[in-house]
């Protein structure tokens, strides 16, 4: 098997070239983070360009705001600052916006529904509209919501003096913070226990059946695992064990 866990490293790259290069060098070296938040909100109504530009104006943001002494990754900080201005567009001036060409697409369809209501006195089919268009269905039917009227979230009377209603949406922060986290940590793991971790968690392999792969015994697997996951979820964490620190803690008593 490879060498001990603790023999790697106790950052990631990017993070470790935060103090060594320049603020310009460091922040082109993380525009992949850039790129997999704002593809995270494609095809929502605001246009890639839109979202990636407000994704560089929160890396920005966290390259000035992140300290290294913390003990985290670049990328557990940054992400969740990069959603936040991602987020933003969609707030601005209340409204969800939507892009250019789907509004224009919406027009035409306006207007080729009203033209067939007056010729033959019913509304054209979605599968027509689109196959007038040279659109799919799906964006036949995009086009049709954004066209409708806004329904305000903040309504302007209400008894109970409430000007705001809560509508639970999923927030994408945490699990894109975590998946681009434990790709870091992966990455940094030497092939052999890459390979036991991704047959293991990734493959659905048994811990026999990995063993099988990896020329090993399933006693050799099931030790290395233990130790693979111990490093891996400190390097995501950014903490020690509790666990060393009490058994540490009482071999010093017992002294």
């Amino acid at each position: 098997m490879s060498a001990p866990v603790s023999a790697m490293p106790g950052q990631s790259n990017t993070t470790a070239l935060f103090d060594r290069i320049p603020r310009e060098e460091f922040i082109q070296c993380n525009l992949g983070l850039v790129r997999t938040c704002a593809g995270r909100f494609a095809g929502r109504g605001i246009e890639y360009e839109d979202l990636y530009a407000a994704g560089c104006l929160g890396l920005v943001k966290a390259c000035d705001g992140f300290d290294p002494e913390r003990g985290v990754c670049f990328s557990t900080y940054a992400v969740p600052v990069i959603l936040g201005e991602i987020k933003k567009l969609f707030r601005d001036g209340g409204t969800v916006k939507v892009s250019r060409s789907l509004k224009e697409l919406g027009l035409k369809i306006n207007a080729e529904r009203e033209r067939c209501l007056k010729q033959t006195g019913t509304e054209p089919s979605v599968t027509q509209l689109a196959q007038a268009f040279s659109a799919t269905p799906e964006q036949v039917a995009m086009a049709i919501r954004a066209s409708m009227p806004v329904v305000s979230l903040t309504p302007a009377e209400s008894e109970e003096g409430n000007r705001e209603w809560d509508i639970p949406v999923e927030s994408p922060e945490e699990k894109l913070s975590e998946h681009i986290g434990l790709r870091e940590v992966m990455d940094r793991l030497p092939p052999q226990d890459k390979a036991l971790i991704r047959l293991r968690f990734f493959g659905g392999r048994t811990q026999s059946e990995t063993a099988k792969v990896l020329h090993t015994t399933q006693v050799q697997i099931s030790r290395r695992e233990r130790k693979i996951l111990r490093w891996m979820r400190e390097e995501l964490t950014g903490e020690v064990e509790k666990e060393k620190k009490e058994k540490g803690h009482g071999r010093k008593t017992k002294v």
